[in-house]
């Protein structure tokens, strides 16, 4: 099913305040009833996309799991996705976040016996995320899983003539050769001393050497690698552990990330995600619902404090593509004119999500 989004899609959450951290979202039941979701009890929806997570997995994590997504696509955090497209691509693919108790436990094989969607590209699990250390190398793994999927899902798709992870096919490959000292389609042994990647996984592949060297710069550009112990650490496998060495040694890469044209993330993700002014938040005395959602021929809206309303329905764009009166607290509306994808309404400063299939 192809999922669009309005391009001006403000967050409508209840802020949720974490320790050290201020998170503007809040944690659901699941809605996913397909095959595999069973498994998870927890949901946060970031922009569209999901943030899927078993019961043990505590609300502090699931929570600055959304909130590391949200600043990756939402880099500036006004409020909105700096990137309309490659939102586009991850609500097409319906790109998500699989957050387990374990690796390899009886959920997460469960899930992935069951999946058979097409976004998801890396999974998180609960020792791997630390609020108190966003993106610190060895402590706290959700930046770049999360950035593995953003770029793996909608970069590598959208700007495929910069980020395709094939040989001899992008941007991202012409610049990747260069940073391993040759074209290696299998790992070298050693690598060339010129060379300043040098992944050694046997299990990673060319395309998986090139998603991994697209979050070393991105994340080293951030400047979440530029310290003594870190740099250290992964000498063996990154060299230019900060910004000014990667600018300085790896000339096409560094050119690539910074490129306005892709507007990949430039800020370091801190775990803190609420937008100031752009927060709208449900009234207690004013509560609304729409039921079914997803929908295919009717959906009831119900509100607590009926009066006359006037409701619009906007499309990926923007644009008003249904005006519905409401007079009654219940109102049943016919929605067979709407083609599948996922459309917004505003409503008494609530904005709220509709999927019709």
């Amino acid at each position: 099913m192809k999922y669009l989004v309005s391009t001006l899609l403000i967050l409508s959450v209840i802020q949720a305040v974490h320790s050290q951290n201020n998170v503007c979202f809040t944690i659901e039941t699941n809605p996913t009833s397909a095959p595999g979701f069973g498994v998870f009890t927890k949901y946060v929806d970031v922009f569209g996309c999901g943030i899927y997570a078993e019961s043990s997995v505590s609300d502090e994590k699931v929570l600055h799991a959304a909130a590391v997504w949200a600043e990756l696509i939402d880099n500036d955090e006004n409020g909105i996705v700096d990137d309309p497209a490659i939102l586009n691509e991850l609500l097409l693919h319906e790109a998500m976040m699989p957050v387990f108790e374990s690796d390899g436990n009886a959920a997460m094989n469960t899930f992935f016996t069951n999946y058979t969607g097409d976004g998801v590209s890396a999974v998180l699990w609960q020792s791997e995320i630390d609020p108190s250390q966003t993106g610190h190398w060895g402590a706290d793994a959700t930046v770049e899983e999360i950035l593995h999927t953003i770029n793996h899902v909608g970069h590598t798709n959208v700007y495929s003539s910069a980020f395709d992870l094939t040989p001899n096919s992008s941007l991202l490959s012409e610049a990747m050769d260069t940073a391993r000292g040759g074209q290696w389609l299998s790992i070298p042994s050693p690598y060339p001393t010129n060379a300043w990647y040098h992944y050694d996984d046997f299990s990673c592949d060319y395309e998986c050497m090139a998603i991994e060297y697209m979050y070393w710069m991105i994340v080293t550009n951030m400047g979440i690698l530029d310290d003594a112990a870190t740099c250290a650490g992964i000498a063996n496998e990154w060299e230019p552990c900060s910004p000014a060495l990667l600018q300085s040694m790896d000339l096409l890469g560094y050119g690539l990330i910074t490129d306005s044209t892709y507007k990949l993330p430039q800020n370091a993700p801190d775990g803190n995600y609420c937008p100031t002014g752009l927060i709208i938040k449900e009234q207690k005395n004013n509560l609304i619902t729409v039921f079914p959602n997803p929908a295919n021929n009717t959906i009831t809206i119900t509100r607590s404090a009926p009066s006359v309303q006037t409701l619009w329905i906007k499309n990926s764009v923007g644009q008003i593509v249904k005006t519905i009166k409401l007079i009654n607290s219940s109102e049943q509306i016919n929605i067979n004119g709407l083609k599948s994808g996922v459309y917004f309404f505003d409503l008494n400063q609530t904005k709220k999500k509709l999927i019709v299939n």
